[in-house]
């Protein structure tokens, strides 16, 4: 979609997937020219999973998703020359037949799970692409590491299965350094361990976002950037270089004088302390500006300034204050809520922070009635 067809789009998101490929390449780069499994699950964490696979088609060595919905979506839109696809958390038995089929590598955390994918390769008359994933302090997949060397074993017996991959999963590298220092040199060794055991040559991957801003020499083959490929470092200390690809936008819907002591939204948890001049922004939690925002001192962007929400956040509209503006505000003036007017800017982590999560759940709570309109043809 054009720019031009936002035309009277209460509310949009801008992406930039000129961005999103520099980033890509920095992130490479910093790991030591490392090739990238670039992480688009969610939406392309709300950025457009179509368009950024497009973009990112030449430039990926692999795309991550976590399911088979969003696999299909990718192999639809690049066709049989897309990138191998990674399914990044476990299969379900009933969706084996299609992901074998289509050559999907899957990531396995057990021998049960190994044992129905050779069956089904067996059934298909085909060899299985695989990543054997060794639980080092996540919790969420991947064989204990007492278990991952018999895992291992058990896998390269199969002559249904190709081990493509051997992976591991950092949950602590923006915030306990020590932990991620020893987590790494165990994986390293259990690593060094299954390549000197097993006649296999895998790629290992480990670092994701915040392993390749903080650990860049890790001793993987490849690196899987999420978060920060999309222009926003998990250590807000290394945002240096990255480039945020995603702006929201909404438009003044209606601007009135208001009086003091006037209430303002649901609540009326906002009484006016003077006459006040208010703009009704259309952009509401419908889009997934979050009600959380509401009575956190957030702003938006008008005019290059920073104007305070006013009251509650609601489902379509979000009311500011643009008494102090010294230019007068009129309906159809652009909004900045995310991303940079001027010389002003509203980052994901100011966002997160005002309602206590985090940037990931703020790019993938956008919803489908914001528009992405994107800065380039791919």
């Amino acid at each position: 979609m054009e720019m031009a067809e936002v035309g009277g789009s209460r509310a949009w998101i801008e992406v930039s997937l000129a961005a999103i490929r520099a980033n890509l390449r920095l992130l490479g780069h910093r790991a030591g020219d490392l090739p990238s499994i670039a992480v688009v699950k969610a939406d392309a964490y709300g950025h457009g999973l179509e368009r950024v696979c497009q973009a990112l088609a030449r430039d990926a060595a692999m795309f991550g998703v976590a399911a088979v919905s969003e696999a299909a979506v990718v192999q639809q839109t690049l066709g049989k020359g897309a990138p191998p696809i990674l399914l990044l958390g476990a299969v379900l038995a009933e969706d084996l037949p299609t992901v074998v089929r289509h050559g999907w590598h899957l990531s396995l955390s057990t021998k049960e799970e190994l044992a129905l994918v050779a069956a089904e390769s067996a059934r298909q008359r085909s060899q299985a692409s695989v990543h054997l994933v060794v639980d080092t302090g996540m919790g969420r997949i991947g064989a204990l590491e007492s278990d991952f060397l018999g895992l291992c074993r058990a896998a390269t017996e199969q002559k249904n299965i190709r081990v493509c991959g051997l992976a591991s999963h950092l949950p602590s590298a923006d915030e306990d350094e020590a932990f991620t220092q020893d987590q790494l040199e165990r994986i390293n060794a259990l690593m060094r361990e299954a390549l000197q055991e097993f006649e296999f040559n895998p790629g290992i991957h480990i670092q994701n976002s915040a392993g390749i801003c903080r650990f860049p020499s890790a001793g993987a083959q490849w690196v899987r950037p999420g978060l920060a490929m999309y222009g926003c470092s998990p250590d807000p200390s290394f945002q240096e270089g990255l480039f945020p690809a995603l702006t929201l936008k909404a438009r003044v819907r209606l601007v009135r004088e208001l009086p003091m002591g006037h209430g303002i939204s649901y609540g009326r948890t906002f009484i006016t302390k003077r006459p006040t001049r208010v703009a009704t922004v259309g952009i509401g939690y419908g889009d997934g500006y979050r009600h959380s925002l509401s009575g956190q001192s957030a702003k938006v962007l008008i005019g290059g300034q920073k104007c305070p929400i006013l009251g509650r956040v609601t489902m379509d509209q979000t009311m500011v204050d643009v008494t102090d503006l010294p230019t007068m505000t009129s309906a159809g003036e652009e909004v900045v809520l995310l991303g940079r007017q001027g010389e002003e800017e509203i980052g994901l982590w100011d966002i997160a922070r005002k309602v206590g999560t985090i940037p990931w759940e703020i790019l993938t709570g956008f919803t489908k009635r914001l528009p992405r309109i994107y800065d380039e043809e791919t």
